[in-house]
């Protein structure tokens, strides 16, 4: 854990967490229910998305009807691995930074898409707020949270097994730096940062390891897929997906726009191969091995020209 404007951070640096939790963590269902969700949610074109917490890319290919993605994650290493799954090749910028500070000018995305990241968030509002000031007018968020009203955490709740309340609205920390959240504070909070919520999919309504060993994975992934569609009607499951679009007026970046300054909000930034430089503060972020690093943008114009 590593902490930045006094906000901490969950850091996956050196984690294999695609392999150990995806790959080989018995997950298939719950990979295929997210990916059956975002073709309902996503854009079906765009110039450019914004992926936050994107890790090693297990749903960057989701991403296909857009010009251009921006691979986002707060570890490097995990930008390695989806450059490895990806390649490094035009149609992706490889950016490591804080999701609390966002190095993009104003209106310069088409979409963003924050999938099981914002669980791992202590102040989540002020990153769904930055995450708009990045939006085109219009343009749309796609967000997964962990849902604290879910059916098993209700069941725990009335047998007494569990302490904290399902039904009201305060997030819960289950675990250090592990969020549950009500689906009205979610509502709320989308409202307050200038956000209309458009649909809503629960998932993964079977995340039961008992039924996932008897069931067969394309018999629960079918159900599941049947069953999304009842997000105006309850939200029961333990993961809800949804689209929300940014208010109809704001800036739009100029089509060759990405950075800004994330001390100063300059976006007068000198490009080189090697870094990025603002003039304005002297914050330099480096560039190596196709990554924007960010992730600690904190030389000054003195030390760089050393």
């Amino acid at each position: 854990m590593e902490s930045q404007n006094t906000r901490p951070v969950c850091d996956y640096e050196d984690s294999q967490y695609q392999t150990e939790f995806w790959e080989h963590g018995g997950r298939e269902y719950e990979d295929r229910v997210e990916r059956i969700a975002l073709q309902h949610l996503l854009p079906q074109s765009g110039s450019r998305c914004l992926e936050i917490g994107a890790g090693a890319g297990r749903l960057t290919r989701e991403l296909d009807a857009f010009d251009n993605v921006v691979v986002l994650d707060y570890s490097r290493t995990q930008l390695q691995q989806a450059q490895s799954r990806l390649g490094r090749i035009a149609r992706y910028t490889y950016v490591a930074a804080n999701a609390y500070n966002l190095p993009f000018a104003s209106g310069v995305f088409d979409a963003a898409l924050m999938v099981r990241v914002i669980h791992h968030l202590a102040d989540a509002q002020s990153v769904l707020s930055s995450i708009h000031n990045t939006l085109r007018p219009n343009g749309t968020l796609v967000l997964e949270f962990a849902n604290k009203r879910n059916l098993k955490a209700i069941l725990r709740y009335l047998l007494r097994k569990q302490s904290w309340n399902p039904f009201n609205s305060a997030t819960v920390e289950y675990n250090r730096l592990n969020y549950n959240f009500h689906p009205s504070t979610i509502m709320n909070w989308l409202n307050d940062s200038g956000y209309i919520v458009g649909q809503q999919r629960p998932i993964s309504h079977f995340r039961w390891n008992y039924l996932k060993r008897i069931i067969p994975t394309d018999v629960l992934v079918k159900a599941d897929s049947l069953l999304q569609f009842t997000g105006k009607l309850w939200k029961l499951t333990p993961s809800i997906m949804l689209s929300a679009n940014a208010s109809t007026t704001g800036p739009t970046a100029d089509s060759n726009a990405l950075f800004q300054c994330p001390n100063c909000d300059s976006n007068k930034l000198k490009h080189t191969s090697s870094h990025l430089m603002c003039p304005n503060c002297g914050c330099v972020c480096v560039i190596k091995n196709g990554i924007y690093d960010f992730k600690q943008p904190n030389q000054t114009k003195g030390e760089e020209q050393k």
